[in-house]
């Protein structure tokens, strides 16, 4: 057998498998209850200064 035909198999039959078991295995830690309070914060990340300015803790004094 050659090594394209060898190549395409393995891809065809055992890749898909692998791929779809990767996927899967993202979207459970993904989706996982302790995740939750990393999501939420990163979801109200454009608001922690909403109420006043970040200061100049973000800044980069010039020489």
């Amino acid at each position: 057998m050659e090594t394209y035909s060898l190549l395409r198999e393995f891809a065809d039959s055992w890749m898909l498998l692998v791929l779809f078991t990767v996927f899967l295995g993202v979207f459970v830690w993904i989706w996982r209850p302790s995740a939750r309070k990393s999501h939420e914060d990163a979801a109200n990340a454009i608001f922690r200064n909403e109420t006043k300015p970040a200061g100049d803790a973000g800044r980069v004094k010039e020489a």
